[in-house]
């Protein structure tokens, strides 16, 4: 499947997009992708430390010079959260695209908050659902745990069910929780464990905390 059904996105908004990090071999093969397909207007700094050119990068986008920046290929992801706050203020987060076959999934917080209370987890998945609809993804959000449904009794998931209830009443988004991630994406599973919500279609996996998430993703990646 690949990333084919972004490309006719990408190319109808003709963007600007700078690379801080333009001599790594990844990035490389990126941009020679994205200008053989037409796919943007690359912008490269190649001069200075990567601190300075997000700061050049910063000054490029408030003065509408370019759309985006692309970095965090080479250097620790704190520093390009940090220049996000820039022109986001409040709660950053962050999701991981994941094809397999002929689905796609949104997982997060699984790079920014440690441990999120309730309210940040809730914030989370709304956020998500939010980048989900960018690539033309219908939000089906299933909120992670050990449980499903009540069926374990533990003070650690009265967050999640909390966080749940909060999206509920927040919006009018496609949510189940708490779900097992084989209750979330194994249909066979969600009927025999009464999730009736989501029926094991989810599309967007909310972790509980880091630890989980970033665990997740890196065992998907590496599986």
């Amino acid at each position: 499947m690949g990333l084919k059904f972004l490309e006719n996105k990408i190319k109808e908004r003709n963007k600007r997009i700078l690379f801080t990090e333009c001599d790594d071999k990844r990035i490389k093969k990126v941009i020679n992708l994205i200008e053989k397909k037409k796919l943007a207007e690359v912008v490269l700094l190649k001069e200075g430390g990567i601190e300075e050119k997000l700061k050049t990068g910063v000054e490029l986008l408030k003065k509408n010079k370019i759309d985006g920046i692309i970095s965090g290929a080479t250097h620790p992801s704190a520093l390009t959260i940090k220049t996000a706050f820039n022109f986001k203020k409040g709660l950053v987060s962050s999701f991981f695209l994941i094809l397999w076959k002929n689905k796609k999934y949104l997982f997060a917080d699984c790079a920014v908050i440690p441990e999120p209370n309730a309210e940040q987890l809730a914030e989370i998945a709304i956020q998500t659902a939010e980048s989900a609809k960018l690539f033309g993804i219908k939000p089906r959000i299933a909120m992670l745990s050990y449980s499903t449904k009540g069926s374990a009794k533990d003070g650690t998931l009265e967050k999640i069910r909390k966080a749940t209830e909060i999206i509920k009443k927040k919006t009018n988004l496609v949510i189940d929780g708490e779900l097992q991630l084989d209750a979330a994406i194994i249909p066979e599973v969600a009927k025999s464990k009464k999730s009736e919500i989501i029926k094991g279609d989810a599309n967007i996996l909310i972790f509980p905390d880091l630890n989980a998430g970033n665990i997740g993703y890196k065992l998907v990646e590496r599986f």
